[in-house]
């Protein structure tokens, strides 16, 4: 049996907005309505900790009722044709409910919450001490040592060097629905070892990355299934 070809998709919040999750940097997205300085810094969670939980179990809560979209799906109709690996900035969990069947989350994920003090995942990237809570609220005066196992702005990202090793052995790498502004991530493609490389996104391209790849300037939807006919894959 011929072996698959590597077939690795970043993606971030584009890919989710045509489910109904507001992006964070787009007019009119979440850091507009919310300070990120207040809501999203690791310094706020322990000076206002209460805001900021109240803030995260509202967007656990409002996920529960979002679906995943068709970008979703056409991506898992690919490990037909490809050994499919997904590295999500996302933290929702469309990408499971979607039934893709290699997910890292390298921003954390918004359903499960860890310990304040957690020198495992810190240090080694590892979230075997992390809870899944669904979409419940985390009640800190029952779990008062706990946290959303999100990564804030002002930590490392653990889970970067687990994302660097799939992309440097990729055959062909997809970056869907982020701007590549948002770094560590963006970095990615800088390590990518292939020349198949496209990128999803709408919006003009600004990156700040001189690798090159073939833009297929369309919504998140619409643009994997052009994705889809380039690979000669339905």
């Amino acid at each position: 049996m011929e072996k698959k070809q590597k077939l690795v998709f970043i993606t971030g919040a584009g890919i989710s907005k045509e489910s109904g999750i507001d992006t964070y940097r787009d007019k009119g997205g979440l850091w507009e309505k919310y300070d990120p300085a207040v809501y999203a810094n690791i310094r706020s969670w322990h000076s206002m900790k209460d805001k900021m939980n109240e803030f995260y179990n509202e967007r656990r809560k409002d996920l529960e009722s979002i679906k995943p979209n068709s970008a979703h799906f056409n991506i898992v109709r690919l490990e037909k044709h490809f050994d499919v690996h997904v590295i999500t900035q996302n933290v929702d969990d469309l990408h499971e409910r979607a039934g893709s069947t290699n997910i890292l989350h390298i921003h954390g994920e918004l359903t499960k919450i860890r310990k304040d003090q957690d020198p495992v995942y810190v240090l080694r990237g590892d979230n075997s001490q992390t809870i899944d809570i669904g979409y419940a609220p985390l009640d800190l005066k029952e779990r008062p040592d706990y946290r959303p196992a999100v990564v804030f702005f002002g930590e490392a990202v653990p889970k970067m060097h687990e994302a660097a090793k799939i992309v440097r052995d990729a055959d062909i790498v997809v970056v869907v629905g982020t701007s590549l502004q948002v770094y560590p991530a963006a970095s990615l493609l800088d390590i990518a070892t292939t020349t198949e490389i496209y990128l999803i996104d709408p919006a003009e391209v600004n990156s700040k990355s001189d690798v090159s790849f073939v833009h297929i300037q369309k919504p998140a939807t619409s643009g994997v299934i052009e994705l889809m006919a380039h690979l000669n894959a339905y």
